[in-house]
């Protein structure tokens, strides 16, 4: 599969230096789900769920292409929110 095995000098450089951005991500995560229901959702569902863009959009039952816009609108903000704590 797609797994990667990580030794512990991966690990504990991880679990120290993700905490600030992990913590940004669900403050932005958080932000979304306010401003932007359906696209939290769609994060959810395909980062954290690991459905396909076809998946999601039968789950939500919407087409594939407002899947696919919101997925990349969703990812690019995102990116920018959780960049703005990272610097």
């Amino acid at each position: 599969g797609g797994l990667k095995r990580l030794d512990i000098g991966e690990v504990l450089y991880l679990s120290q230096h993700k905490d600030s951005r992990l913590i940004a991500l669900d403050d932005a995560l958080t932000q979304l789900e306010q401003a932007a229901p359906r696209k939290a959702r769609i994060v959810e569902l395909r980062y954290f769920g690991g459905l396909s863009v076809e998946e999601t959009a039968a789950v939500l039952k919407v087409s594939v292409e407002t899947v696919t816009r919101d997925w990349r609108l969703a990812r690019g903000w995102l990116l920018t929110e959780v960049g703005k704590t990272s610097r």
